[in-house]
């Protein structure tokens, strides 16, 4: 009698066990962590990169960076002066918990308020797969359409904030078509909790709001 092995329910029970190591990891240095995640060119790098510059006199950021191929995200993130390790996947369309585990090793969490995992550009694996941060951060760009709340549920119901980005595009008289009530109600319906931020990361524009959300949790992380 042949036996019938599912081998990605036991991908997901090793993923889980390293999830829970690092969310235990993290809870017990009082580390912020938040899974970034979006699909590729809403401008997560951009965001990050103005997040880190302008709260560095308040908030001391390290960042793990995923990507398929290349440190280019990583490069951008170290010129900024923050830490970053660069996790390449090789064709994985998402970090483990695993990969994650052993960033955090290599980062000097002892000095560090807030650690960002900007996961590898995709709505649909990403969320699948806990890391064993505290919070995801879903990230739309409206280049994008408002309709990807509606198309993609999981992410936007699972994340503490939205960032709804590149809002400059809206004001610029462009063409494009998206409509931010739309998505801001799509994903409310989804999880009624979530904080919904639309920024420019180019202009700077709504992101002061963000920032205050960042500045709010790791003080309540820290107690």
């Amino acid at each position: 009698m042949k036996k019938i092995v599912d081998i990605g329910k036991k991908i997901l029970i090793a993923n889980e066990e390293y999830a829970l190591k690092n969310s235990q990891f993290l809870a017990e240095q009082k580390k912020l962590c938040l899974n970034m995640i979006s699909s590729p060119g809403s401008g997560k790098t951009t965001i990050l990169v103005r997040t880190i510059t302008e709260l560095k006199d308040k908030i001391k950021i390290g960042v793990i960076e995923g990507d398929i191929q290349t440190d280019l995200d990583a490069k951008r993130i170290k010129a900024t002066e923050a830490p970053a390790i660069q996790i390449e996947t090789g064709g994985s369309c998402h970090l483990s918990a695993a990969q994650v585990s052993n960033a955090l090793e290599n980062l000097l969490i002892s000095t560090l308020d807030l650690i960002f995992i900007e996961n590898v550009g995709n709505l649909v694996c990403p969320s699948a797969f806990e890391l064993g941060e505290w919070g995801k951060i879903a990230v739309l760009s409206v280049a994008e359409g408002d309709d990807k709340p509606a198309k993609y549920p999981a992410i936007f119901a699972k994340s503490k904030v939205l960032l709804i980005n590149k809002i400059d595009l809206l004001e610029a008289g462009t063409q494009v078509d998206f409509d931010i009530e739309r998505a801001k109600a799509d994903a409310s319906k989804l999880n009624k909790d979530i904080a919904i931020f639309p920024v420019s990361a180019r202009t700077g524009k709504g992101m002061a709001e963000w920032y205050n959300w960042l500045e709010e949790s790791v003080k309540n992380i820290r107690g």
